[in-house]
């Protein structure tokens, strides 16, 4: 068996790893890279495997690194199935249409700007994307599905985002089956609308993220303390709330939260909005998979039938309902995307609000470097919006519960467990920079047979 690292091999995005097994090619996800715009493009546009000779795609979640560049795929000659969740199916579909419409998007402002003719045509459109669809096959969780002579999977719940998947894989090869387990990205334990990532037993060979393998995560239930306080004194000065937050996870635990809160009365009565197209589709996608949510969920279903809205809770849907916030008096609370603040809905929320100190703005995730969302993290005294100066008199909240991935002690509970089954054999980390690595990387020595692989990006390993 050989396995080739071909994206996420020490950095974070662009997920992609090929396992040949006798004729077999299978790849784990095909995840758009995402960073500098030409970078991206070369990165993206092609592929270290030839995508008519694999045999089948199986798909961790639908996170855009993840699986953003299967409509390329797709596009370049691959034929064969895309192995996921059904809730997966549904996101995915989803957000590739948003990425289709986001790469037109971006054509169009690069000719605006005067380089018409030198822009590159998006990786893939719609027609793409719905090609690739048609490829997709649900598989529920916990159950086996061979997807050949010599290979079954099992997707197990990975807790990062709805419809995330562990994959268990049995190759049989020359009289042996090899037990290999992809973490794809693993959630955290006690996370609103989540099952904690599920243990699985050991492995010959596993393949695990390493995004926060240094970190520990602040608990949830400050951040709840947090809103509430937040929405106390925005009524009192009466400012707006103005949230950042991406369509996908995000949008849905805030809402969730903020549904337990209204419903036990613990935060004032004022106007809150949803303003993302978006989010709002990604919202309807949970309404629709209730069932594979965890206990709050089903507990806040016993006297609440929709724990996505509640009295008070609009999602925005035109243009011109997400304008008029611009000119509404009086306390508000908006949610809009896109979560570092690069584009979208939450551009115009900005403009109009950091200049006023009655406001807040509320940072709920990481920032990346040389975004608006790190510059309103670093309280620059000004802040460029649409090619304009504003200044930043509003008050900036820092809330870090919300993590999606595993921290340092998640990943303890969840090799513990591996170890105390079968054990692990080789280890390979990816997904997650050099620091993370390493720390995982010494973690992980004392669950697994030999020292764990820190595989570079295109490097192959016989196994």
């Amino acid at each position: 068996m050989k396995i080739t690292f071909c994206g996420a091999a020490g950095e974070v995005t662009g997920s992609q790893h090929l396992i040949e097994c006798g004729k077999l090619k299978v790849l784990l996800d095909c995840g758009l890279f995402q960073g500098h715009r030409e970078e991206s493009r070369r990165k993206n546009e092609t592929f270290f495997h030839k995508p008519e000779q694999v045999d089948a795609v199986i798909l961790s979640h639908a996170h855009i690194d993840h699986c953003g560049n299967l409509p390329n795929f797709h596009r370049q000659g691959f034929k064969g199935p895309v192995y996921c969740t059904p809730p997966t199916v549904d996101i995915a579909e989803i957000m590739l249409e948003d990425s289709a419409h986001i790469q037109m998007e971006d054509v169009r402002y690069l000719e605006r700007k005067g380089r018409r003719g030198r822009t590159p045509k998006p990786l893939y459109d719609d027609d793409d994307v719905r090609g690739l669809v048609k490829l997709m096959l649900p598989i529920p969780y916990r159950e086996w599905f061979q997807v050949a002579d010599n290979l079954r999977i099992r997707f197990r719940d990975a807790g990062h985002i709805l419809g995330s998947a562990i994959v268990e894989m049995e190759f049989h090869e020359l009289g042996e089956t090899r037990r290999v387990v992809f973490t794809g990205d693993l959630g955290r334990r006690g996370m609103p609308l989540l099952h904690d990532p599920e243990l699985v037993p050991g492995c010959d060979i596993l393949i695990t993220e390493s995004t926060y393998g240094d970190k520990v995560h602040p608990p949830v239930v400050d951040l709840k303390q947090d809103l509430i306080r937040i929405i106390r004194e925005a009524v009192k000065l009466e400012g707006r709330v103005i949230i950042p937050a991406f369509s996908l996870g995000r949008t849905q635990q805030l809402v969730f939260f903020l549904n337990e809160l209204t419903n036990a009365g613990e935060v004032p009565n004022i106007p809150m909005f949803v303003d993302s197209p978006l989010s709002r589709r990604v919202t309807n996608v949970h309404r629709h998979h209730l069932n594979v949510q965890d206990s709050a969920v089903q507990e806040t279903l016993r006297t609440d039938a929709d724990p996505y809205g509640f009295r008070g809770l609009t999602y925005l849907v035109t243009p011109q309902e997400s304008m008029e916030l611009n000119h509404r008096k009086g306390s508000f609370l908006v949610i809009a995307a896109a979560g570092m603040c690069e584009s979208g809905r939450i551009l115009h929320h900005l403009k109009n609000g950091v200049g006023d100190p009655k406001n807040t703005v509320v940072i709920i995730g990481f920032q990346a470097e040389h975004t608006l969302g790190r510059r309103i993290v670093e309280r620059r005294p000004e802040l460029k919006i649409f090619d304009k100066l504003y200044p930043l008199r509003a008050k900036v909240e820092l809330l870090s519960g919300l993590s999606a991935h595993a921290d340092v002690h998640d990943f303890k509970w969840w090799f513990e467990n591996l170890a105390s089954q079968t054990g692990v054999g080789q280890a390979f980390l990816v997904h997650g920079e050099s620091g993370p690595r390493q720390a995982l990387g010494t973690v992980l020595r004392d669950y697994s047979d030999e020292d764990p692989i820190l595989p570079k990006l295109h490097e192959s390993f016989e196994v």
